[in-house]
């Protein structure tokens, strides 16, 4: 319970949250005022001196990012914690960079109201994180890079993007996650919101490269370093100059290189191979790996201090199966990204077909959903893609069946659909195993030849697609 009574600023422009909040806070003794827009927020602050600010970002006038800068910029470090109905990577990253203590999305929580607010309370004596660039997005590295997603689990990966960014250099990242989460664009994300973010993002796959060839590609060479080297050649680290330097596969890395990466990353230079020419390092190091590194370093694979030095902050990403939340929207977007790349007008995906999307496991994450949503555009002629071909691509890329999507709480419903994905499916395995001759996958599959054709005008089926 809060015993001095602080002001707490409560900004939204929905009277029904502004009275929820204020329910809620008085009951833990805090003193609530409350504004309708941006200007009233600003007016409050000078006149009330509030402790802690929750604030909404959609407002008239002005917006609650638009506010939270103007107060940033007037120096005061009072703990602001954004609100809002619709968060996204953008404004997240956004509102972490100018300094947002909290971020929040609706529906909110009392018990994580409450807690914030006596966290945010407890801080004040702590200066809020200034944004160290003006934030500005560069639209074609959100349209090529972009993270979507809205769960909470990305809202959490979101916040701390946008506090990284806004370290320099010296602070390196380890990203963690499995295969296909999203490592490299994560770590793009970090660079394209830094005030770096103008000059170089360099990727370099520690797996792709024997070492000798690796070394080179890193550090770079002088003319007659080794047989075939004919001229001066700038290396990765060179030439990222004061961007980011992300290491993909950081575990593959042979104990040499290792040896060698630490030394840079400590004394932030190194020489070219065959020279003797300090060469400066003003980049920052993002590192990512799919493998348990903690374990690499306890078997002896991993130098346990360059771990430390890569793991200044660690960014764990979530495999796919653990926010199936974000599946539509996901595959949304990549349904308008390969509409565009293969000039298809599909509109969506049929109910069905979206309940299917969200009962895979996903073994290969955000990229398998990716080029299944990329082959099910190629695939559908009409409006929307239907949930038979979801299976059927589902099916043939795991080899085994996926946990069955109940689609409607009608047992009758659900039923019906659950025997029409059998029968396609067992329809069309039996034409690929006899290679489109009827009679023989009629004879297999131990009915007339007059019924199987039955099954293959009900789901307008042509076996000459599977001759040859």
């Amino acid at each position: 319970m809060n015993k001095r009574g602080e002001k707490i600023l409560i900004v939204d422009d929905d009277k029904n949250i502004l009275y929820a909040f204020k329910q809620v806070l008085k009951k833990d003794g805090y003193r609530c005022i409350v504004a309708r827009d941006g200007e009233e927020a600003l007016e409050k602050m000078s006149k009330d001196k509030p402790a802690a600010v929750f604030m909404d970002i959609t407002m008239p006038k002005l917006n609650g990012l638009e506010t939270l800068k103007m107060i940033k910029d007037r120096n005061q470090t009072v703990p602001i914690i954004i609100i809002t109905g619709h968060g996204t990577m953008q404004t997240a990253i956004r509102a972490m960079q100018l300094g947002a203590f909290e971020y929040l999305t609706k529906p909110l929580d009392v018990k994580k109201i409450r807690e914030v607010a006596q966290r945010a309370i407890s801080s004040i004596s702590v200066p809020a994180p200034q944004g160290e660039s003006d934030g500005s997005l560069n639209d074609e590295d959100i349209a090529r890079h972009r993270i979507v997603g809205s769960s909470k689990r990305m809202q959490e990966l979101y916040k701390l993007i946008g506090s990284i960014s806004t370290t320099t250099n010296h602070t390196s990242v380890l990203i963690i996650g499995e295969s296909g989460t999203g490592k490299e664009l994560v770590a793009r994300a970090i660079h394209t919101n830094s005030a770096q973010s103008a000059d170089p993002f360099v990727a370099i796959n520690c797996t792709v490269l024997p070492e000798a060839l690796l070394e080179s590609e890193l550090f770079g060479h002088e003319r007659g370093a080794f047989t075939g080297a004919n001229e001066r050649k700038l290396g990765k680290f060179e030439m990222a100059a004061a961007g980011t330097i992300f290491l993909d596969e950081i575990g593959n890395l042979s104990p040499h290189l290792q040896q060698k990466l630490l030394r840079v990353i400590q004394e932030r230079e190194f020489e070219r191979l065959g020279g003797n020419t300090i060469v400066h390092v003003y980049a920052r190091f993002i590192a990512a790996t799919n493998r348990n590194i903690e374990n690499e370093v306890k078997q002896g694979n991993f130098r346990e201090d360059l771990y430390y030095r890569l793991n200044v902050v660690t960014i764990q990403l979530p495999p796919l199966r653990e926010r199936l939340d974000d599946v539509p929207s996901i595959a949304q977007y990549f349904l308008a990204k390969y509409n565009t790349l293969l000039q298809k007008s599909v509109r969506a995906f049929a109910e069905d077909a979206r309940a299917l999307l969200q009962t895979y496991s996903y073994p290969g994450n955000v990229r398998e959903l990716e080029n299944l949503v990329e082959r099910a555009v190629m695939l559908t002629n009409g409006d929307l893609i239907p949930a038979t071909t979801i299976q059927e691509m589902i099916h043939t890329t795991t080899g085994k069946e996926s946990m069955l999507p109940i689609i409607s709480p009608a047992f009758s419903k659900s039923r019906k659909h659950l025997l029409a994905m059998f029968e396609r499916q067992f329809l069309l395995e039996q034409l690929k195993k006899h290679r489109g001759n009827v009679t023989a996958a009629a004879k297999a599959s131990k009915m007339t030849r007059q019924n199987f054709q039955r099954l293959m005008t009900k789901y307008r089926t042509n076996a000459k697609l599977f001759r040859g």
